[in-house]
């Protein structure tokens, strides 16, 4: 399909920079009936049904962004998938003259050294500590990685430490947040148990290729990042079973569908899954896994955006845009969502 086809204008005024206070005051824009009904986080137990299955992402968000010096260049380095011990695939900035064996200084004790170079600006470094202590080190000299959206002129400030982190995290790994998931707070869950709808939750390490933009004309030019994810045998079994007995699993935001739909056999069965995704998700794609998606407003021209649209329909999802950017919807990130259902449902 033609990559024009999912863009569209956006105010600059509508890309939100903080998150709604509390979390689940957030706007929610119900596209499951034949109208668009205007709604807030806080009513989601009202809008499941007991025996609904909330399926969350629990990865965490590492300080990925991490500054340092070359001789005396000034590098940035965003660290976005972990190849073991304390060596990291990363996105450079400059990467133009880097190569195999520099040394980038972020502090004392505390050096990567380039081992490879790849296109992209992609380097493989490798910061030769142990890993408890890589750690250390990078709690205290990273940057929480922010989209580029987000304008931090002197850079993330002390809230995003919290902000940028969902009530579900829990395996450190992610270099951008599952965002549907930040709107949670533990009243609204409480909410949500008392209906008799549970949880469960499995992990994907979102990377820095979330935001990359797709710089081709046909999607089926694109060749989609990479993600490891995992879902435990307990919590395939618990998907299963709500789905045997009636229950409608719902996606709290598209890395959780995309995992879903990664582990799905053709019956819509999840199996157990631990290994890298890449599936890239664009109208005509067959669903087998997820019956409703909660997610945020996405980006133009993004997979983010393809997805959504392939689970609900581009007219539908183009009508769902224009609405929330009429009435003053907050986009993006920190912004407010959408809750949706599966075109063929």
């Amino acid at each position: 399909m033609r990559v024009a086809l999912f863009d569209f204008e956006l105010p600059a005024e509508l890309i939100a920079t903080h998150p709604a206070v509390p979390r689940d005051a957030a706007r929610l824009l119900d596209v499951t009936a034949g109208a668009l009904v205007d709604r807030h986080i806080g009513d989601l137990p009202d809008l499941l049904r007991p025996g609904d299955l909330l399926v969350a992402n629990d990865t965490k968000v590492i300080p990925a962004r991490l500054h340092g010096k070359r001789n005396t260049a000034c590098i940035e380095l965003l660290l976005h998938r972990h190849l073991g011990d304390a060596r990291w695939q990363a996105f450079a900035r400059p990467a133009k003259k880097l190569r195999a064996g520099d040394r980038i200084v972020m502090a004392e004790g505390f050096v990567a050294t380039v081992l490879d170079k790849h296109d992209g600006g992609e380097v493989a470094v490798d910061f030769a500590v142990p890993q408890e202590a890589f750690w250390t080190l990078l709690a205290q000299y990273g940057e929480m990685p922010l989209p580029p959206y987000i304008k931090r002129p002197d850079g993330p400030a002390a809230a995003d430490r919290d902000d940028y982190q969902t009530i579900f995290a829990a395996h450190p790994g992610a270099v951008a947040a599952p965002t549907a998931g930040l709107h949670f707070t533990p009243a609204l869950l409480a909410a949500l148990q008392a209906k008799s709808i549970h949880r469960v939750t499995l992990t994907l390490h979102v990377g820095a290729g979330t935001f990359q933009p797709v710089k081709v004309e046909d999607t089926l030019q694109h060749v989609m990042h990479r993600e490891w994810g995992c879902i435990d045998a307990a919590t395939a079994q618990a998907i299963n079973t709500a789905r045997a007995n009636g229950g409608r699993i719902v996606a709290v935001g598209t890395t959780s569908l995309r995992l879903l739909e990664s582990a799905a056999n053709d019956n819509g069965e999840i199996g157990a899954f631990t290994g890298d995704t890449g599936i890239f998700i664009t109208p005509g794609y067959r669903f087998k896994a997820v019956d409703l998606l909660l997610t945020n407003f996405h980006l133009p021209r993004s997979t983010l955006f393809m997805l959504v649209s392939a689970f609900s329909g581009l007219q539908r999802m183009q009508q769902a845009y224009a609405h929330a950017k009429a009435s003053g919807y907050r986009f993006y990130s920190y912004g407010d969502a959408c809750l949706l259902h599966r075109e063929s449902a």
